[in-house]
């Protein structure tokens, strides 16, 4: 099975790659424009904001760039967990 991210970090050259999805069905994902294996439609550029955690504290999360209010520790650039990209096949 494949992994993707909402998110897919190239952590050679530390950027973010384009990522899109069907406005009707959200676990269909592509790195590429097209159209939605499911309903045909368009699918949409998904919004790549990073989110900020910091390493000590992980359950500390923010949109901005700064320290971490409980050890003030500069916050890093939240990982995403991998999901599962769902199979799908033509009958």
């Amino acid at each position: 099975m494949k992994k993707d991210t909402t998110k897919m970090m190239d952590h050679s050259k530390m950027e973010m790659k384009e990522m899109y999805t069907c406005p009707m069905h959200a676990d269909v994902k592509s790195d590429k424009p097209g159209d939605c294996s499911k309903c045909g439609m368009e699918l949409k550029k998904m919004e790549m904001k990073p989110s900020y955690t910091c390493s000590m504290h992980p359950e500390v999360v923010s949109d901005k760039k700064g320290e971490c209010p409980k050890c003030g520790m500069k916050l890093v650039v939240k990982k995403k967990e991998m999901e599962k990209k769902s199979e799908h096949k033509h009958h």
